[in-house]
């Protein structure tokens, strides 16, 4: 099948190679290699690095009291309808009783674990930690509902003290918002301020260093604190777990389907590398039938990582009781099968005259490096096109879920 009019078109006036999309630590790394000659050991390398950051894993503890709202926040990290067959268990009666690991569908090395809840007469900070195996855990988020209690400060003190991050989530105030709307002069913001203002005062009353507090619906999961805390957590990993954490990132804000595109575009210039230099080796056909893998594996990628997917598509319209129909409506960009092996050539064909007349020999001069990487700013054009519009596609999806929530 050909593609779409207007989908991925010849627009690569904005893909134009960029030394600041390539982290520091990795050029660096790569400008030592070239200069070694060594052709091999860049294909490793570059490999390695993309392994590595497939293989990295990210493992997050939800804790809180029976009730609270674990289980649908974690539903909520992981864009699954409670209902979902591999979804966490939600109830109002405590039902976990070990730590029990949720794996990211689509990503999972990603983990979510749903430790047992605190507040029993024999919960102590310091043993339940202990218990829970404290140390495998890359974070701790800590959840509360209607109204704070000294266990939750008891609990992020031994956390602090063993040397490890947590965050204050505080769930349901859509609940709280509900119930506060009956006075006179209501104000959202004044309540949500009121709420935050007040776990942040018995956190540090209680001695808790530096807390930070968001503010959760599971009903709204995009609204309130949520994007701000997905963001904060990236912020505060390394940069490999946060690559892969954002990935795994429902796709619920402007602010997330920004940063996901920064992520999966600080990539491509390794894709494009081990491209260029499989095109030197002297095998017929072995650089093209290599473009068409690459370029309808990364179609599908980039696809599943904005939540484009057919099984992701089906989640967002649950949520936000709009037609999958409608949704699926607004999405240009082909499946990786609907890209035929003409359009592959037509779309490296306009890459490579833009920068034979162009960027090339820019490229050539930055890197003092010999004709073997002649292909490089092609194959990284192309893809950088295809992930633009993919990301379109996405932005034009949660502008059509975010109408639909209006209107309900």
């Amino acid at each position: 099948m050909a593609l779409p009019r207007g989908a991925l078109d010849d627009r690569f006036q904005d893909t134009d190679f960029n030394l600041s999309t390539v982290p520091k630590e990795d050029l660096e790394e790569l400008m030592a290699t070239v200069e070694r000659g060594n052709i091999s050991e860049i294909v490793s390398k570059v490999q390695e690095s993309l392994e590595q950051l497939e293989n990295m894993k990210l493992n997050i503890a939800i804790t809180g009291e029976s009730g609270c709202g674990k289980s649908s926040f974690i539903n909520a990290m992981l864009g699954l309808d409670d209902e979902n067959e591999d979804a966490a268990k939600v109830d109002v009666i405590e039902t976990t009783i070990e730590p029990t690991p949720y794996p990211h569908p689509k990503h999972p090395n990603v983990t979510m674990w749903d430790l047992p809840g605190m507040g029993t007469p024999s919960f102590r900070p310091d043993s339940y930690l202990q218990q829970v195996n404290f140390a495998s855990y890359d974070f701790f988020i800590i959840i509360a509902s209607e109204r704070f209690k000294s266990i939750h400060a008891d609990l992020a003190q031994e956390i602090q003290r063993m040397g490890k991050k947590f965050y204050f989530v505080r769930s349901k105030v859509d609940v709280d918002l509900y119930n506060e709307k009956r006075r006179e002069n209501f104000s959202e913001e004044t309540t949500l301020k009121k709420i935050r203002d007040d776990c942040m005062k018995k956190l540090q009353g209680a001695g808790v260093t530096s807390p930070q507090v968001f503010l959760v619906s599971r009903c709204e999961f995009g609204k309130y604190d949520s994007p701000r805390l997905q963001e904060t957590l990236a912020d505060e990993l390394d940069s490999h777990k946060r690559h892969v954490f954002l990935l795994s990132l429902p796709s619920i804000s402007r602010p997330i389907l920004e940063r996901k595109k920064e992520a999966l575009l600080s990539q491509i210039w390794k894709q494009g590398l081990v491209s260029s230099i499989i095109s030197a080796f002297p095998i017929p056909g072995l650089s093209f039938a290599y473009n068409v893998c690459l370029l309808r594996h990364c179609m599908a990628s980039y696809r599943k990582n904005f939540g484009l997917d057919d099984d992701s598509l089906v989640n967002l319209s649950k949520m936000v009781g709009k037609p999958i129909a409608d949704l699926k409506a607004v999405i240009k960009s082909p499946l990786e099968e609907e890209m035929s092996i003409h359009d592959i050539l037509r779309l490296l064909g306009k890459a490579e005259n833009h920068y034979m007349t162009l960027t090339e020999p820019v490229f050539r001069m930055i890197f003092n490096i010999h004709v073997i990487l002649r292909s490089f700013p092609v194959t990284y054009a192309t893809l950088k096109r295809i992930l633009n519009d993919v990301a379109e596609d996405a932005e034009r999806v949660l502008t059509k879920a975010l109408e639909a929530e209006e209107k309900n």
